[in-house]
């Protein structure tokens, strides 16, 4: 063990002669454990906040979407579908022909996408856990699935023999239209459930059997809009999107979650990013404390630093007895804050301590990258505020003393 570092363990143990530097050293002790368990819990509370608002948006959107670069739709041959399923890495793969289309029910009407889906949907996407009401649809049929949304809006329940609920999906072509039959393919569907997600996506889906859609959108029986991939634990993604690239030629866009859902993903980035500036901000204003209690415990000790820098010990050196001081002042404020932050993370996550509502707990994530960041940053911020403070013991101090 050094010399400095000796020194700076004895003073951190020991109490200091004047009580108002040991009330001051407590307080700056005390912010620091404040500011560390306060740190680290809003970082846990924004990471489950984020994974909430995610899940939702989860149980409609693929892992990877394949969409063509060029139009609306693209075909997929049987060969495709062969070496698909032998690209190492993807689990599942499911099939889509989505476009948006006018649905008419009771003398109401609302524009939304019908979304063709085959009967392997279900295990790429969680939708099916979002049925509220009603079953999911049966392959090969006119049955639809409807969101809570839609539905609302068209005043519109399950197993309603009196009213049709009716799609009409514009035709493809040119020319004027003399007729509704001329500009729309009309069918009668079969709501058979509802979902409910979040609004935007319960306004947004009817999800109805991949053969009908076709038919509707006048595509061939190989004609896809998308192909939407679950992917293998541990999958290289990278690797995946380059075999498909090559699969069809460099002729589609793959997406994944962030990607699909941009402007979300950017906005949670965001929020985190402010609330991490804004605790650090709170973070350095408690430093400022330790700064102050390592000042006035160097004016304490004047005598024993001059009796010290006599006998030989250099400026250095001096100084580096209160940085150490500092750092093992902040040392013992983040083990103890953080005791007691992710005590009190753990608990919320097994016993619900903070409700939203009555059967919606609080969410907060717990992960190691949280704590490396709030380690980071606190040893950061106090080894700044332990050497701008260490600063102080110069010789202009010593000769003064």
């Amino acid at each position: 063990m050094s010399f400095s570092l000796y020194i700076a363990r004895r003073y951190t143990i020991s109490r200091s002669k004047s009580s108002a530097v040991n009330i001051i050293t407590r307080i700056a002790a005390l912010g620091i454990v404040a500011s560390t368990a306060a740190l680290f819990i809003i970082m846990s509370a924004f990471s489950g906040l984020r994974e909430f608002t995610v899940s939702f948006t989860n149980a409609t959107d693929p892992e990877l979407r394949v969409l063509p670069s060029l139009g609306k739709s693209f075909l997929i041959t049987p060969e495709h579908e062969k070496q698909l399923k032998g690209i190492n890495g993807v689990a599942q793969y499911t099939k889509i022909a989505e476009e948006r289309v006018l649905f008419y029910f009771d003398g109401k009407e609302q524009v939304a996408f019908l979304k063709g889906t085959d009967s392997t949907y279900t295990n790429v996407n969680a939708v099916k856990e979002k049925v509220i009401a009603g079953n999911w649809l049966e392959p090969e049929t006119s049955q639809v699935v409807v969101g809570y949304g839609i539905t609302n809006a068209l005043s519109m329940g399950l197993f309603d023999f009196n009213n049709d609920l009716q799609v009409f999906v514009p035709k493809p072509g040119k020319g004027l239209i003399n007729s509704p039959e001329d500009g729309f393919k009309k069918a009668l569907l079969v709501p058979i459930g509802i979902y409910s997600i979040n609004e935007d996506v319960d306004n947004k889906y009817v999800f109805s059997d991949l053969g009908l859609a076709q038919e509707l959108l006048q595509f061939k029986p190989n004609q896809i809009t998308a192909i939407e991939l679950k992917l293998a634990p541990n999958a290289n993604e990278t690797e995946i999107r380059e075999q498909l690239s090559t699969l069809f030629n460099n002729k589609i866009t793959i997406k994944n979650r962030a990607q699909i859902n941009a402007s979300l993903y950017k906005m949670l980035n965001a929020e985190n990013l402010v609330t991490y500036l804004f605790c650090s901000l709170v973070v350095v204003m408690t430093l400022f404390c330790l700064a102050g209690a390592l000042i006035m415990l160097i004016l304490d000790k004047r005598e024993n630093i001059k009796t010290l820098f006599s006998l030989g010990t250099t400026v250095k050196e001096l100084r580096n007895i209160f940085l150490y001081q500092g750092i093992f002042i902040t040392t013992l404020g983040v083990l103890i804050g953080l005791a007691i932050s992710v005590s009190v993370v753990l608990a919320q996550q097994h016993f619900s301590l903070l409700m939203l509502t009555n059967t919606l707990a609080y969410p907060v994530k717990f992960t190691m990258v949280n704590i490396l960041i709030v380690i980071a940053t606190i040893y950061i911020l106090g080894i700044l505020a332990s050497w701008l403070a260490a600063n102080r013991v110069n010789k202009k101090l010593l000769e003064n003393s």
